[in-house]
């Protein structure tokens, strides 16, 4: 399937880009979320038309990243949690605890989607994380897990 993207997209190019891309991928994300249009020649043409717009608004949600990222660049989040004895957590965290986490400390909204975990984090320890907040922002952020002590 070959789409028009709508934002830069890491890994597949930049905005207005004709690529060509799997059909489940296409149809179930990028169509979906309103990333791309199907490459057709109608669209080709609505595109050229939207150009202006469409730039406008990624330069506004970049805008809004780069607020989110100074608030957030070289934090450290940290986390409580009960743990076993050998210092293994009774549940790991996820992305959307992690997005919870934002919301409370910072008054940011990062959807859960936009964290990667390097890794499963189910022991207490350090972790490093990446917070995609725009195609072209990206933050880099430590995760610490600390032992919660019994009451």
């Amino acid at each position: 399937m070959e789409v028009i993207l709508l934002e830069n997209i890491r890994s597949l190019g930049k905005m207005g880009d004709i690529v060509k891309v799997r059909d489940g991928y296409g149809r179930n994300f990028l169509l979906k979320k309103g990333k791309a249009l199907r490459a057709d020649e109608e669209n080709k043409i609505i595109f050229k038309k939207k150009k202006e717009e469409i730039v406008k608004k990624n330069t506004e949600q970049k805008k809004d990243a780069k607020k989110v990222f100074e608030k957030i660049k070289n934090k450290k989040l940290n986390f409580k949690k009960e743990t076993k004895e050998n210092g293994d957590l009774f549940a790991s965290i996820k992305p959307k605890e992690i997005s919870a986490y934002f919301s409370e400390e910072f008054n940011e909204t990062v959807h859960p989607s936009q964290i990667d975990l390097k890794k499963e984090i189910k022991k207490a320890g350090e972790y490093q994380i990446t917070v995609n907040l725009h195609s072209e922002i990206i933050a880099e952020l430590r995760v610490l897990v600390e032992k919660k002590e019994a009451k």
